[in-house]
């Protein structure tokens, strides 16, 4: 993003009108020079509001992200603390800009954020709906050393920090599904999107995706294909979302630390009380067949368990499954 568009947003983002002619006073442009960078910034998903004769505004304003402001708030330990944070006002995917640096050990410990993002993903594919400065896209690098065996169970186990650090700034009865997704009232709250590189049998890394709606704009969910929520919707006065970002970092990297020794065993519990879908009918869908039962919980692995009509215990572990209440 250019340094005009950057100033042009520290105007914008108090909420107010402002016209064209002010803001190009303001910044020693031209009216059309500001007109153009708002066209440009409206394609990357800016929900800019204009009426003759007032101006431009962003009706709700917005926070932007802020690297200092999120350090400052961070709670982990020095050894803990990221070696890298990065944001973008505009990325086509925080995931692949860490995937793309993997091999470089500068970027270990890395942590990218991003305003937008123009190809962001979700689990198998699907496109991630990804607003200017209105959620969380961000990604982690962490390396592991025992090979992909070792990492079952590590979205649940991220789930599990997620949850943490929302319920720490005060989004209350957040569940979460099976193997990576965040939800409040059966609604998609957020995703995790895992992505390892590296020997499947050694050392590998990992990169965390983690998506969360905090001021989901009505026009940009219509591209979204499912029951929805934000947090915005669930609180009472707007959310930081740089203290947001600093304490989801927190509770994250310290997972990621113990994960390597521990595995998921110890946060089992903690993610099966928030489980969405325990006790419930559901169906698994699998590349062949659709299975339907009732959820039990997970293992020790992080598998989903779930009991047949014949009273088996079928194991499920992830991949390219889909788990949906049954009809």
């Amino acid at each position: 993003m250019s340094e005009l568009q950057n100033k042009i947003l520290q105007r914008l983002k108090d909420g107010e009108f402002h016209s064209g002619e002010s803001l190009g006073e303001h910044l020693g442009v031209s009216r059309t020079a500001v007109w153009k960078q708002l066209q440009k910034m409206e394609a990357m998903g800016l929900q800019l509001e204009s009426v003759k004769g007032t101006g431009y505004r962003v009706a709700a304003g917005f926070e932007l992200l802020d690297q200092q402001q999120i350090r400052s708030q961070l709670t982990v330990s020095s050894a803990l603390k990221p070696s890298q944070l990065e944001i973008f006002q505009s990325i086509d995917s925080t995931n692949k800009y860490l995937r793309e640096r993997a091999d470089n050990p500068d970027y270990a410990r890395s942590i990218v954020l991003a305003e937008s993002q123009s190809g962001g993903r979700g689990r198998r594919g699907k496109t991630w709906v990804s607003p200017f400065a209105a959620n969380i896209y961000m990604s982690i690098l962490w390396d592991f050393e025992r090979g992909a065996e070792a990492l079952e169970g590590l979205s649940l186990a991220v789930g599990v920090a997620v949850r943490r650090a929302l319920l720490e700034v005060g989004v209350e009865d957040v569940q979460l599904k099976w193997p990576n997704d965040i939800y409040i009232g059966h609604k998609k709250l957020g995703g995790i999107l895992l992505e390892m590189l590296g020997d499947p049998a050694g050392q590998c890394s990992v990169v965390v995706g983690v998506g969360i709606n905090v001021s989901m704009p009505v026009q940009a969910a219509e591209a979204i294909d499912q029951d929805w929520t934000d947090i915005s919707s669930q609180l009472a006065e707007p959310i930081s979302r740089n203290r947001l970002a600093a304490s989801l970092i927190s509770h994250i990297l310290v997972v990621l630390d113990s994960f390597q020794i521990s595995g998921f065993g110890p946060y089992r519990d903690e993610w099966q009380s928030a489980d969405a879908f325990r006790g419930q009918q559901a169906t698994v869908t699998t590349v062949r067949d659709a299975i339907s039962g009732t959820v039990v919980g997970v293992d020790n692995d992080g598998a989903l368990q779930m009991k047949l009509a014949d009273g088996e215990i079928q194991r499920f572990i992830g991949g390219e499954l889909s788990l949906r209440l049954a009809k």
